[in-house]
């Protein structure tokens, strides 16, 4: 372990519903909690008033609208805290050229191998300024951790917050650590925890007074080992780069299980589009297209294609798509739908021609135009004719407003879905930059209201007007 606190650890504050007070200045100061809204969601991040009331992430939405019935309730919009957290990303990498992120919200820092810190001033100051840029940049606020190792690194943050930084002095780990629960240590979870409790150990001082010998008889060498050492504030893990991307995917579990076979398709149809903009926005193509159904039962099917060559094209990964849902049985009902793409790269090199001409060809042979789960084997296409279909009527799918989603109204301007049912949308017309807004009613059909992209959150700055000559 390094002797200077120059591992920084970076967790943005409460980040999914800091990012909406920030939107929506009605809701600044008020319970808000982010995540699915329906019968089986779970809540993704809750603000802290809503904290107060014992809401917490992972946390059913049910219980938290029992504990919190007064609170914000708003679907996630990851476009926008994919933004933002590029953008704070960027900042973290101005420092340091080994930057590892956790999540969206979450990072270590190496700031010695950034050159920006040796010593414990210089890393405060530091970690003092790059809290300073967030809030500049993003408007929201995020707590600084700052010790000799990931593992205090990140107890520090956890302390600093909210909107904070705590720096752990090297020859303070111990005293720190001894008091706190033994689930304070990375690797100890709710199973490690109860099996160290009734062995009766339960703060950290506890696991180095019990030595190695008794934490290897309890946990095996590996997880035992690697606990006795951290609790001696002991930890060499290194700050590893971002590594690239392997694969790219999207998928929506539904509240209510599916059963109409027209809607699966249109929801895997859906599903490849989005994300095909996710592959392109990354700058990939990829060759492998991958289908994820969970049925009714909770069982879970993956099935995939590999194509000639990569590709970013979305008709492509729909057609794929859509031909490995013909190979899954979906009459009990989906409750979770998934699309991907693997094998990446970061060019196209598809002969499209090509690969249609040995689809058909594959047609012409008797086999199916899809990869086959181990044991299955490809039959004959037989030639039974097909039964005549008989043309549904087109039903105009009702439009649907998504709560905490951004819209636009002709006359009113830019504003947020606050509800909608029995066909009526409610929504807040204010901007991040604005007052809290009025509210108004329409019909969910109104042609004057579209969905909306988001604002920036903070507002741009002005360019300095150019130096006026000295005249002589």
């Amino acid at each position: 372990m390094r002797s200077a606190p120059t591992i920084l650890h970076l967790d943005m504050d409460a980040f999914y519903a800091s990012a909406e007070q920030a939107a929506k200045p009605s809701l600044r100061g008020k319970a808000v909690v982010v995540g699915g809204l329906g019968p089986r969601g779970v809540v993704a991040t809750a603000s802290y008033e809503a904290r107060k009331f014992g809401v917490h992430s992972a946390m059913p939405m049910g219980q938290a609208r029992r504990l919190a019935p007064n609170a914000a309730y708003l679907v996630p919009r990851f476009g926008l805290y994919r933004e933002i957290s590029e953008q704070v990303m960027g900042l973290l990498r101005e420092l340091s050229p080994l930057v590892e992120p956790l999540s969206l919200d979450e990072a270590f820092v190496d700031l010695e191998a950034g050159g920006v810190a040796d010593s414990a001033e210089s890393a405060r100051a530091v970690g003092e300024r790059l809290r300073a840029d967030i809030r500049a940049v993003t408007g929201l606020s995020g707590s600084v951790g700052l010790a000799a190792s990931k593992m205090l690194a990140k107890i520090a943050s956890e302390e600093a917050k909210p909107d904070g930084l705590r720096l752990i002095a090297p020859g303070t780990e111990r005293a720190l650590l001894g008091p706190m629960s033994v689930r304070t240590l990375p690797g100890v979870g709710p199973a490690t925890g109860d099996h160290l409790r009734r062995a009766g150990i339960i703060t950290v001082a506890e696991i180095a007074e019990a030595g190695e010998d008794e934490l290897v008889r309890l946990l095996g060498k590996a997880h035992g080992g690697s606990l006795y050492a951290m609790a001696l504030a002991r930890d060499e893990r290194p700050v590893v780069a971002e590594r690239e991307s392997k694969s790219v995917s999207v998928e929506d579990t539904y509240d209510v299980d599916i059963h109409d076979r027209v809607r699966v398709r249109a929801e895997v149809a859906r599903l490849a589009e989005r994300c095909v903009q996710r592959l392109r926005a990354a700058g990939h193509s990829g060759r492998t297209i991958v289908l994820k159904v969970r049925r009714f039962d909770f069982s879970t099917l993956t099935r995939s294609e590999t194509l000639r060559g990569p590709t970013d094209d979305p008709g492509v990964v729909q057609e794929a798509a859509a031909r490995l849902l013909e190979a899954v049985d979906t009459t009990g009902g989906v409750r979770l739908l998934g699309v991907g793409v693997t094998g990446l790269t970061d060019y196209t090199q598809e002969d499209l021609f090509a690969q249609a001409q040995a689809e058909a060809q594959a047609q012409t042979a008797g086999v199916e135009g899809v990869s086959l789960a181990k044991g299955e084997v490809a039959g004959p296409v037989g030639p039974e004719p097909e039964p005549e279909r008989v043309a549904e009527p087109v039903v105009p799918a009702e439009r649907r407003w998504t709560a905490g989603h951004d819209v636009r109204h002709a006359e009113y301007g830019h504003g947020w879905v606050q509800g909608s049912g029995l066909g009526r949308v409610t929504v807040r017309f204010e901007t991040p930059l604005s007052a809290p807004g009025r509210v108004k009613t329409f019909r969910t059909d109104d042609p004057d209201l579209e969905p909306a992209e988001p604002l920036p959150l903070v507002a741009a700055p002005v360019p300095e007007p150019p130096a006026r000559p000295v005249v002589g």
